[in-house]
């Protein structure tokens, strides 16, 4: 199969369960759940791997729309790659289809930033992925900051964001889905001149 032909796979990455859900480490989660609002659909568990799915298009009604699979692994951070890696062969998904979307320290709350490939920075489910898959898939990076003081990352990311920051993590959840489906409709570079800002 070409590159340029099948569906595309967004990745939104966390950490199950509600104890995390307002955690920095899971805006990729938040991503996934609007955009899948916004396809009308409901995550429902894969039948072929750790983690649970929507299928559904994004982009204008037609044939112009693509077909996406929507995905949030339920294997933990550190394990993305098991998941990530089954629904690409189960859906046939080229690499350079598969969309990233996860928390990065190394970027000012908030800002995003577009991929494709690169390190994974010292995030596990990134460097699950790249385990598994190679580097060349997209990311549309989240940043969280860097945290204050001397407090450790590992904390930081799995705090929930803090009252001043959830009066604008709306828009930037919101900004996310935005950016992801404009990758997916009108590929990187014109995704990255709007969002790389």
């Amino acid at each position: 199969m070409s590159d340029s032909t099948g569906p595309w796979m967004v990745v939104g990455l966390g950490n199950p369960g509600p104890e995390y859900a307002g955690n920095r480490h899971n805006i990729g989660f938040m991503v996934a759940d609007l955009l899948a609002e916004r396809m009308g659909g409901k995550f429902k568990r894969a039948h072929k791997a750790q983690a649970q799915v929507v299928e559904g298009r994004i982009g204008p009604p037609g044939p112009a729309s693509a077909r996406v699979v929507l995905a949030k692994p339920m294997s933990y951070m550190n394990l993305s790659g098991g998941p990530v890696t089954a629904l690409k062969e189960f859906y046939k998904v080229p690499t350079d289809r598969i969309i990233a979307v996860h928390d990065e320290l190394d970027i000012d709350y908030p800002t995003l930033r577009l991929k494709l490939g690169g390190g994974d920075n010292g995030h596990n489910g990134l460097k699950s992925i790249t385990k598994s898959l190679g580097a060349d898939y997209l990311r549309v990076r989240a940043g969280i900051g860097r945290p204050p003081g001397r407090m450790d990352v590992a904390a930081f990311v799995l705090k929930d964001f803090s009252a001043t920051e959830r009066k604008e993590l709306e828009w930037f959840v919101d900004r996310a889905a935005d950016a992801v489906e404009e990758l997916v409709t009108e590929g990187l570079e014109r995704a990255q001149s709007r969002y790389n800002g």
